[in-house]
């Protein structure tokens, strides 16, 4: 297990390496000069503009850029905005629990129905309620991210009034930050209504987030019990007269959620690349719309940082994966 583990980290090293240069370099394929973004309106003589470029490191050139960047990172290092002249690391932190809360809502949702879903259908295969919950999965699965939560807004928001459209609490509410999680927060705190606002807020931006990784979930799920249900130990449960969800939990699903857990890995990617769009149209103050922010004004840091952080925590989460995927199938270590 050791030799395997040892192995998995082994490949990480050249894929970090290869998204530090993808996110330096993406950033500056964009065109605009930083620093006339950063004054806005303010007109800066050419030699105002120089002095600011070169006291921003932005004169040296590319290579020398980016040696400078890797050896800041290597002593843990994200640099400073170039906008609010604050710590990444200090902005990132403040602002990730609210992608992180809004992230396992959204995977907790798409767990929970995708599985029911996809075990439903498997039992159900062939008949109209198969049909309808593959369609359901196919549409969900085709379905722009962008129009998807438009659509929620106008229906749930804007015609129904049932939830707010933008934002993580009401205005009314002034909640002190303990934790950064939302949920969490003001269940600590003493104002009434503020959990059931909160609850409020999240429930469209999870729904729009959730609902690819539901329809994923959904179809692996149907593929993966259809085949657990024709292996011979389903047979003698039933034999044995065991009740009927304790042969399709215990004995189906168990065994069926193999797959699924590799999956799981790659949905993170998906939900951290779908909580970009998702923040922008809800207005959620998370990592995402900070990006989205942050290349609109060229702030070069805090891309980077966001690119790089993003990409090590679906690192880490398909290693873990692998890991456990290694541990439930010990023939998979010897690969």
């Amino acid at each position: 297990m050791f030799a395997f583990l040892l192995k998995k980290l082994a490949t990480l090293v050249p894929t970090l390496i290869g998204v530090t240069l993808v996110a330096f370099a993406l950033i500056r394929l964009i065109p605009g000069d930083p620093v006339e973004i950063m004054m806005g309106e303010r007109r800066l003589d050419p030699a105002a503009h120089a002095a600011l470029m070169q006291r921003l490191g932005l004169d040296q050139p590319l290579p020398a850029q980016y040696a400078r960047y890797v050896g800041a990172l290597a002593h843990g290092d994200l640099g400073q905005s170039l906008v609010t002249r604050e710590p990444v690391a200090v902005e990132f932190a403040a602002l990730f629990p609210a992608t992180v809360e809004l992230a396992s809502a959204a995977l907790l949702l798409a767990l929970v129905v995708g599985l029911t879903l996809g075990t439903t259908a498997a039992l159900k295969r062939g008949s109209i309620v198969d049909q309808g919950v593959m369609g359901l999965a196919t549409l969900g699965h085709s379905m722009p991210v962008f129009w998807w939560g438009l659509m929620l807004i106008m229906l749930f928001s804007v015609q129904l009034g049932w939830t707010p459209v933008s934002g993580r609490v009401g205005i009314e509410f002034d909640i002190p930050v303990v934790t950064g999680f939302m949920l969490v927060d003001t269940l600590l705190s003493d104002e009434a209504g503020s959990f059931v606002s909160a609850l409020l807020h999240l429930v469209l931006p999870a729904v729009v987030l959730g609902t690819i990784p539901m329809a994923t979930i959904a179809r692996m799920t149907r593929s993966s019990m259809l085949e657990v249900l024709r292996e011979d130990y389903m047979r003698t449960a039933r034999a044995k007269g065991l009740a009927p969800w304790r042969v399709v939990v215990v004995h189906g699903l168990r065994n069926a959620l193999i797959p699924v857990i590799t999956l799981l890995g790659l949905q993170v990617g998906s939900l951290l690349g779908g909580a970009v769009l998702t923040e922008t149209i809800f207005s959620w103050p998370g990592i995402g719309k900070w990006l989205i922010d942050a290349i609109a004004r060229r702030d070069y840091p805090v891309v980077q940082a966001g690119i790089l952080v993003s990409a090590g925590i679906f690192i880490v989460v398909n290693l873990a994966v692998d890991v456990l995927y290694g541990v439930v199938n010990p023939r998979l270590r010897a690969r």
